[in-house]
């Protein structure tokens, strides 16, 4: 474990900026505890919440144009089903994909 994690080290290193931040005596057991739960470094612990809380890295892919057009696209499909009475019966849905593609 110590090596994938100092491997994960000298990786970061070479683009890393040092920050030092003041934290909370309560924060420091939260993320103590937190961090040994996950097997990982504090410091990491505190990179993924920065990249989570402020949407940067992976999350800043997000297309949420795309996301909106294939929520439309679905919501469509679900009408479909209702408008040909195909909607669930009894928990089950009563038609096939099949019948909603467009040949």
């Amino acid at each position: 474990m110590y090596i994938m994690m100092y491997i994960e080290f000298l990786r970061m290193v070479k683009k890393a900026i040092r920050k030092q931040v003041y934290i909370e005596s309560h924060q420091d057991r939260i993320l103590k505890k937190k961090a040994r739960e996950l097997g990982i470094t504090e410091a990491e612990l505190v990179r993924r919440a920065l990249e989570a809380h402020l949407e940067i890295g992976i999350a800043s892919g997000r297309d949420m144009a795309a996301w909106e057009k294939e929520k439309s696209f679905i919501v469509s499909r679900i009408e479909l089903g209702h408008e040909k009475g195909r909607a669930l019966q009894g928990g089950r849905r009563t038609w096939r994909r099949d019948e909603f593609y467009e040949c």
